[in-house]
């Protein structure tokens, strides 16, 4: 046995193995990666308390929930005002009509790249849904500032004393006889959410869809049932742990999203009235402010309070997706 073979005999007679040295480091290397998330929510949240920390004493909570005056540079000899509800309010309210939109467009999609779209026309489908979810969110905005907006204005838009402001007013579609104001409001904030959470919910409902064994369609078709049957009463209950999980998912990334809220929803602080009245967003927020702040005032600590909030959020929707999810498949295994 030469010097340059792959392996050596130590003095014990035993070969030496490159894979043997390297085992342990690649088994710890393996549960670091593992832990990694876990550490880096941990860090993540640790910065934000800590930057937030020295404003949480001072701050007049009943305030900060319950009022929706935001006024953190007033003009001198007005105390500021940390009023945050108005920003939950939109925040909330954006993310709901989003969801609205997208989890029946998304399991719909779903459900035709799924089970009724063959051959090319699947994959193009497929291309398709991917190519929307790596638009990135700014361009999303200015889709909404530029597209969706000015079609918004024109159709939610009337002459005062018109059936259809009357309309607009009884649903409460617009607040003014007018129609809507501007065209980045309430409703053009959640179609662009719902456009930027579809490709989400697609995808993986699709993959719940297809994880149904092939027996229980052939067993839905062998007793009579057409394809949408099939689809209502079989492969939606067999796959509804997925199809949830994917529509709770895609909550996360509605609630979460910033640049293309803080474009399409015309960043005005006010409890919307109306479906095209213009709101604010807790993102939109941070993102517009943080940059004018001086380090280390109030103003800068409670705009880590409403990371800290969001933060909250996002965990506690994610905490019971999974419970939900879990609950599901202990009452289908009882």
């Amino acid at each position: 046995m030469t010097p340059t073979t792959a392996s050596k005999t130590s003095r014990g007679g035993r070969k030496f193995n490159l894979f043997d040295v390297t085992e342990k480091p690649t088994e710890w290397l393996i549960r670091l990666c593992g832990w990694s998330s876990i550490i880096g929510l941990a860090a993540i949240f640790l910065f934000i308390f800590r930057e937030a920390a020295p404003m949480v004493p001072k701050l007049d909570w009943k305030t900060f929930f319950t009022s929706p005056r935001w006024i953190p540079n007033p003009a001198p000899g007005n105390e500021p005002s940390f009023g945050a509800f108005a920003l939950i309010v939109g925040t909330f309210t954006t993310t709901f009509i989003g969801l609205i939109i997208a989890v029946p467009v998304g399991l719909g999609a779903a459900v035709c790249i799924s089970e009724f779209a063959k051959g090319k026309v699947k994959e193009t489908l497929k291309i398709v849904i991917e190519l929307l979810a790596a638009i990135p969110s700014i361009v999303w905005g200015f889709i909404g500032l530029m597209v969706i907006g000015p079609i918004i204005s024109h159709v939610f838009s009337a002459e005062p004393g018109s059936a259809w402001s009357k309309v607009m007013l009884t649903l409460h579609l617009a607040s003014s006889e007018s129609g809507a104001s501007q065209g980045t409001n309430l409703l053009t904030g959640g179609i662009i959410l719902a456009l930027m959470s579809v490709p989400l919910i697609v995808s993986l409902s699709e993959d719940a869809l297809r994880a149904v064994p092939d027996s229980f369609r052939e067993a839905a078709l062998a007793l009579g049932a057409n394809p949408w049957e099939t689809v209502r009463r079989v492969l939606f209950p067999a796959a509804r742990n997925g199809l949830l999980a994917a529509c709770m998912l895609g909550l996360g990334r509605a609630i979460g999203e910033t640049m293309a809220v803080l474009l399409a929803t015309g960043h005005n602080n006010r409890i919307p009235q109306a479906l095209t009245d213009p709101v604010r967003t807790m993102t939109a927020t941070i993102a517009a402010e943080m940059g004018e702040t001086v380090h280390g005032d109030a103003h800068y600590r409670v705009l880590f309070i409403l990371g800290i909030v969001l933060f909250t959020i996002t965990c506690s929707i994610n905490l019971a997706s999974d419970l939900i999810v879990k609950g599901v498949k202990k009452a289908n295994q009882a």
